[in-house]
């Protein structure tokens, strides 16, 4: 089963926690164990999973994002983002979580980001739910 997340970001980099979005789906299903899939179909943003309890963990991660890949006018892509699609080859374009119970079963301080590279745009996110 397929369903689609859809997230406006509104800064040029940010983490977005879509975990409540990804539970909403889940609940609107009768899965209750199994597992879900988080893909991200754009190459300028991507997927992690990470701390969800200090902001200054997803500020550290795009600082140093930044530091190993700044703007630089040597980028031979035409579109001015090649930082963007690095930063999202770092981090991914998806995500795996078991669903235990009709819940995501993610770690006490983990929480699952979409990371916008590009923005502000509007990104979807599709979820596969697959039932164990």
């Amino acid at each position: 089963m397929r369903r689609s997340v859809t997230i406006a970001t509104a800064k040029a980099c940010q983490f977005i926690d879509i975990t409540s979005q990804v539970q909403t789906a889940i609940s609107e299903t009768d899965i209750t164990d199994g597992l879900v899939i988080i893909y991200c179909p754009h190459t300028t943003a991507g997927i992690t999973i990470n701390e969800n309890a200090d902001p200054d963990v997803r500020a550290d991660i795009l600082q140093h994002l930044d530091a190993m890949v700044p703007n630089s006018s040597s980028f031979r892509h035409g579109e001015g983002n090649s930082p963007a699609h690095i930063k999202a080859s770092f981090m991914g374009s998806s995500a795996t979580v078991i669903i235990s119970e009709g819940r995501l079963s993610l770690g006490t301080w983990q929480g699952i980001y979409l990371c916008e590279f590009d923005g502000p745009r509007t990104r979807n996110v599709w979820l596969k739910l697959i039932e164990a």
